[in-house]
């Protein structure tokens, strides 16, 4: 949907084009323009301190928002494995060290899971999102989950991180092989936000 310059901006506290492409394909419907931190030079990095998904999201919405002075979505996700007590949980970007890439994340958790069998192989995708308007106030929250399990073998290219191990069993497909409008449907990610979008259209219009 073309958006007009006088629509409501909505600046996504991430510089992933993945999460930008699946986030903007949620909202501007809604005639809320979309940016990522990328088309702001003045962006901070913001050290992820918090020890749940729902604090990490919070400080990364507040702390961009008084910088730039902009509405800002903060969201924090990550793949929550049962065999291994809950990990890489809020470590998932940067699983496998401070330089990780999603290649070495997945050879990480493929070797962490080596021996575990297919049906204890459950998992979760979880994601945690806040709104923070322009003083950096939070106004609104929300979660999601999607539930599924490790594959061993990756399947599909599509999606990003762990996707294509992510297999999602009623669909028979991982998130790798779904269309992203599908994923957009179903992942943490997009029932997170569907759940805050009607405090998302209403404060950003009210405020426009």
């Amino acid at each position: 949907m073309m958006t007009s310059p006088t629509c409501p901006i909505l600046v996504l506290g991430t510089t992933n084009a993945g999460k930008k492409r699946e986030l903007s394909l949620l909202l501007e419907p809604y005639g809320i323009s979309c940016r990522s931190l990328s088309d702001f030079s003045e962006a901070v990095e913001v050290a992820e301190t918090g020890t749940t998904f729902a604090e990490n999201a919070a400080l990364k919405a507040s702390q961009q928002a008084r910088v730039l002075g902009q509405w800002v979505l903060g969201e924090d996700s990550g793949l929550v494995v049962d065999a291994l007590g809950g990990a890489p949980g809020v470590f998932s970007a940067r699983f496998s060290g401070p330089d990780s890439t999603d290649t070495t994340n997945n050879v990480l958790l493929l070797k962490q899971l080596e021996n575990v069998p297919g049906p204890a192989r459950t998992a979760h995708y979880a994601c945690h999102a806040a709104l923070a308007d322009p003083t950096g106030t939070i106004r609104a929250t929300s979660s999601g989950r999607c539930c599924g399990r490790i594959t061993e073998a990756a399947s599909g290219g599509g999606g990003f991180g762990y996707d294509p191990y992510f297999l999602i069993p009623e669909y028979h497909r991982t998130f790798g092989q779904l269309a992203p409008a599908v994923k957009a449907f179903i992942s943490h990610r997009g029932r997170a936000i569907r759940r805050l979008l009607p405090a998302i259209v209403q404060l950003l219009h009210q405020d426009s």
